[in-house]
């Protein structure tokens, strides 16, 4: 599983990252992934809704509740969730952090700066829930990984984080002087407000604080909180941001602010899209557009509410052009929808309009979904407000990878 290298962005100044096998997953495949920076970061950070979090979570919550935060490193495992772990799984992510700041400090010329201590790293982890992180392992790898630190070692990193991921995730931009880039896992437990993923996008602007959360915040608006595969939302999604300030450009000016939400827009989405296309079992990436609502907030609603749907997902996979699925979704969402208003496409073909099937050739319909890349429009006829999302088919795979997934 390689990556080409002309796919690989390169990591904005003053980063640098590795990706190591330390022995957590049984298979042997890369495993613990550092990102580390030269200088003090300031940060911004989303995390999952679900009310089961894990120790990570919880821990760097704690950590950018602090006064003035300035992260130098971020640790991820991936093979153990550490979730639902209690008191050791808290300790066992303040050692871990504690380990990966001294291994900085002791031997690597990023210490330069300073010494590092275990509130400047970010901790994450994705896997098996309920399951003690194996310090003996993280105790030997963190040193390891410390040593194979690089500024080319991105594509490395993102191997390491992926669980059921068949392929790593990664995309970057540069506007000028400044560079933004990310790495991100996830192909199961995906859903809005935070899928299963975890994802760090690094970035060498200088930003203030508030203005990186504002910009994260309504990147993953339409990006990470627009996306489905299965409607499930996890213990561990966690979506950093650091920026360093190392290419000495400030993002201060309403130009230059638009410019870079722009520029992290387009990483998230990338990673977003990424993620979806790689779902677990996919075999369709649809994209799926909702026209005509009265407000977002109900173009959201329904597209969510069609994007979970099991039965509008396996159609798609049986290259079924069920159309009535997609209008039954639409009907429970919970938004005031009135299915006379709505005309439904299926890529180019108009299947249902004011209430009634269209007139429409079966054979177009089929055609249309049996595509790998689908485009569904669904316009309610009620407003001008739209919202896109992007989801998938629901395949036998599926439920093979998860019905096997702890063993």
């Amino acid at each position: 599983m390689t990556a080409n290298p002309s796919d690989i962005p390169a990591l904005p100044r003053g980063f640098q990252a590795a990706g190591i096998a330390a022995g957590i997953k049984k298979t042997g495949a890369p495993d613990l992934a550092l990102i580390t920076s030269e200088r003090d970061c300031v940060a911004a950070a989303l995390f999952t809704t679900n009310k089961v979090q894990a120790a990570p979570v919880l821990r760097d919550k704690s950590l950018l509740a602090g006064p003035n935060p300035a992260l130098r490193a971020v640790i991820i495992n991936a093979g153990c969730a550490n979730a639902c772990t209690g008191a050791r799984g808290l300790a066992d992510a303040e050692e871990t952090a504690r380990l990966v700041a001294e291994a900085l400090t002791h031997t690597r010329s990023i210490a330069a700066a300073g010494a590092i201590s275990a509130a400047q790293v970010f901790t994450m982890s994705t896997g098996v829930i309920g399951v003690p992180l194996p310090m003996d392992k993280l105790r030997a790898g963190i040193p390891i990984a410390v040593r194979q630190l690089s500024a080319n070692g991105l594509a490395d990193a993102a191997r390491a984080i992926m669980t059921t991921d068949t392929r790593p995730k990664m995309a970057g931009v540069q506007r000028g002087a400044w560079r933004i880039a990310g790495i991100a896992k996830g192909a199961g437990m995906i859903h809005p407000n935070m899928a299963t993923l975890l994802c760090c996008v690094l970035t060498d602007a200088r930003i203030e604080p508030a203005l990186l959360q504002e910009s994260l915040q309504r990147a993953a608006a339409v990006s990470f909180n627009r996306i489905v595969v299965d409607g499930d939302t996890s213990t561990n999604d966690t979506l950093l941001a650091l920026a360093n300030g190392a290419s000495g450009m400030d993002i201060e000016t309403p130009g230059q602010r638009a410019a870079f939400e722009q520029a992290l827009t387009e990483v998230c989405v990338n990673l977003a899209q990424e993620i979806v296309r790689d779902g677990e079992g996919v075999t369709k990436f649809i994209t799926l557009h909702i026209t005509g609502a009265r407000d977002t907030q109900m173009a959201d609603a329904v597209g969510r509410s069609i994007a979970r749907s099991p039965l509008v997902k396996t159609a798609f996979y049986g290259e079924d052009a069920n159309w009535g699925r997609v209008i039954a979704a639409a009907g429970y969402s919970g938004a005031e929808v009135d299915p006379n208003k709505m005309t439904l496409w299926f890529g180019p073909v108009k299947v249902f309009e004011a209430g009634v099937p269209a007139d429409y050739n079966e054979a177009d319909a089929t055609a249309a979904i049996k595509l790998s890349e689908i485009e569904v429009r669904l316009d309610l006829g009620l407003g001008e407000a739209e919202a896109t999302l992007w989801t998938c088919d629901l395949s036998h795979e599926y439920v093979t990878i998860n019905g096997n997934y702890r063993t």
